[in-house]
């Protein structure tokens, strides 16, 4: 049985360093989510909760935040996101993957729009790259580029791009108001080039051997084709 709770940011900091490998919605593994172990009022509920802390606790833990299980977000220890992206990334940096015919151009594309910058907005990164028309006028025969959430969502599952921050629209009395606006950036950007040097330094083979040490250290009892399939 998985046993924790979270009440407090500080419980959701707790489990994440526990753990290594949080996913916030349920999944195969049964009671291994953040949304599976939150107290009601730190759910659902008008004062802030798990999903408002999602930038504090990247922020203050270093974290890596992204859509890293099966499509949906969690988030890795920055302790364990080094294995975790040489395994994702099979040892390939983003130019030798599209070199190798393994990427598409218009992954490339998104993935340069992103890695050219400190950072990024989901709203302006979909500005700047064309994916939604402008709100001037253009002509009738202009479309947006298509397959945003699908290739931005890959570049998650890839470890080639996580979510750095949360940002929120201000209404005119400066409140805060609506869903978090997720920050892009490359984890080469977010954490520096102490981790860009280090994270190729074991074989994929290797890392993914750790992550499973680790996983079956963590969750005893959990059948092992489980713990597979989370690590992807």
């Amino acid at each position: 049985m998985i046993d924790f709770t979270i009440h407090t940011k500080q419980d959701l900091i707790d489990a994440v360093a526990h753990f290594g490998f949080l996913p916030f919605f349920s999944n195969a593994i049964e009671g291994f989510s953040i949304e599976e172990h939150c107290a009601p009022e730190v759910y659902f509920s008008n004062e802030p909760g798990v999903w408002e802390w999602k930038g504090p606790v990247v922020q203050e833990t270093r974290a890596a935040y992204g859509k890293f299980f099966d499509k949906k977000a969690g988030y890795v220890t920055k302790q364990w996101f080094y294995d975790f992206a040489n395994y994702r990334r099979d040892g390939y940096d983003f130019d030798a993957r599209f070199e190798d015919g393994l990427s598409t151009y218009e992954d490339q594309y998104l993935y340069n729009l992103i890695a050219q910058r400190h950072s990024i907005l989901s709203k302006d990164l979909k500005a700047i790259g064309g994916y939604v028309k402008p709100r001037t006028k253009t002509p009738d025969s202009w479309e947006p580029r298509k397959g945003f959430d699908t290739r931005i969502t890959r570049l998650q599952m890839q470890c080639y791009v996580l979510t750095s921050d949360f940002e929120y629209e201000t209404d005119k009395n400066g409140n805060f108001y609506g869903w978090g606006i997720a920050r892009y950036a490359t984890p080469e950007e977010f954490y520096g080039k102490r981790w860009a040097d280090k994270v190729y330094q074991r074989t994929p083979e290797e890392s993914y051997q750790r992550i499973l040490r680790k996983l079956k250290r963590v969750l005893p009892g959990v059948d092992e084709d489980l713990l597979r399939k989370l690590i992807g």
